[in-house]
C-alpha cells in the first residue's frame, strides 16, 4: 500500500467540484492577484494559479508592480478592487520587498475578499477559533489530513518553521483540532530532539533537505510544506527518498502540498463569491 499523500489527486477532485459550480454562475467568479517586485519563482507560482483558474472557470486578474512603484499606487489599486463588484477575491503575493509596509498593504484588502486569510481580522478569528478564511497552504494541509484520515486529537505535532503564512497560522488551527503542538524555528537549538518523538512533522522552513530520516520516528506522518530554490530548481524541506521509508504517510516533493495550496485559492475565491453575493 502506498504511503504517499497525493495533493494532486485531491486537488483534481476539488477543481472538478468548483468547475461544476462555476458553470452555473451567471457572472464568472474572479480573483485579483497582486505581485510586487517578484522573480521567476513567484511568477511560476502565479502561472500555476492562472492555469488552475482557467481550468475551473475562474477569471484571474494579474497586476504586477515593479519595485519602484509607490506604495500609495498599490494601496489605491487594492481599494479600487475592494469596491469592484466583479472581483470576489484579492491576494498579494508574499513576500514583498522590504521597502514596503507589508502589513499595511495586506490589511487594505477588505476581510470579505481576503482569499489568503492574512488580514488581521481573519488572523484574529483564526486564533480565537471563530469561522474565518484560512490561509491557503494551511487549509490545504488540513484538507490532506482529512482526506487521508490522519487523526489530530491528542497527537504530538511538530511544526518546523514559524512564518506568518504557514507556521504561525498552523499552530492555532492544530490546537483547535486538539493536537499538542511544538514549534521549531531558526533559534531552536536541537530540532531533532523535538521531531524524533513527534507523531506528525510539518516542515515549512524553506531549507533544502532539512528533515532527514534520523530525525523522525518510525511510522510518523510527514508533511513537506517548504520550498527553496537552488540553480533555478525547487526543493522541499524533506529528504524524501530516505524519510519516505520510515513515514507511514508522506507528501511527495512535487504533487503534494503545492497543488493543494492552489486548490484552496480556488475554493476560497468561491467562498468569497458566495459571501459577497449574500
Amino acid at each position: 500500500m502506498s504511503n504517499i499523500m497525493s495533493g494532486k489527486e485531491l486537488s483534481n477532485q476539488i477543481e472538478e467540484d468548483i468547475k461544476q459550480f462555476a458553470k452555473q454562475c451567471i457572472i464568472r467568479p474572479s480573483v485579483a492577484v497582486i505581485e510586487i517586485g517578484g522573480n521567476s519563482n513567484t511568477e511560476a507560482y502565479i502561472k500555476a494559479k492562472e492555469e488552475a483558474c482557467n481550468r475551473v472557470g475562474i477569471y484571474l486578474r494579474y497586476y504586477k508592480y515593479e519595485i519602484d512603484t509607490s506604495e500609495l499606487t498599490i494601496i489605491n489599486k487594492i481599494k479600487e478592487l475592494n469596491n469592484d463588484d466583479y472581483v470576489n477575491g484579492i491576494m498579494v503575493t508574499l513576500p514583498i520587498p522590504e521597502k514596503y509596509n507589508e502589513k499595511r498593504i495586506v490589511n487594505t484588502i477588505i476581510n470579505s475578499k481576503d482569499v489568503d486569510g492574512l488580514t488581521d481580522i481573519n488572523v484574529g478569528r483564526l486564533i480565537s477559533g471563530r469561522k474565518s478564511i484560512m490561509p491557503c497552504t494551511v487549509q490545504g494541509i488540513m484538507e490532506l489530513f482529512k482526506y487521508y484520515n490522519v487523526a489530530l486529537t491528542g497527537k504530538d505535532v511538530v511544526i518546523v518553521g514559524d512564518g506568518k503564512v504557514v507556521g504561525k497560522p498552523l499552530i492555532n488551527v492544530l490546537l483547535n483540532e486538539g493536537a499538542t503542538v511544538t514549534i521549531c524555528h531558526s533559534k531552536t537549538v536541537d530540532i531533532k530532539k523535538h521531531t524524533l518523538t513527534a507523531d506528525i512533522v510539518i516542515s515549512c522552513a524553506g531549507v533544502k533537505n532539512l528533515i532527514k530520516a534520523d530525525m523522525i520516528k518510525e511510522g510518523a506522518v510527514v508533511v513537506d510544506a517548504g520550498c527553496s530554490y537552488e540553480n533555478g530548481k525547487a526543493y522541499g524541506d524533506v529528504d524524501y527518498a530516505k524519510v519516505s521509508k520510515k513515514a507511514s504517510l508522506i507528501t511527495p516533493p512535487t504533487g503534494g502540498v503545492g497543488p493543494m495550496t492552489v486548490a484552496m485559492l480556488l475554493k476560497n475565491t468561491i467562498l468569497c463569491y458566495n459571501n459577497n453575493k449574500s
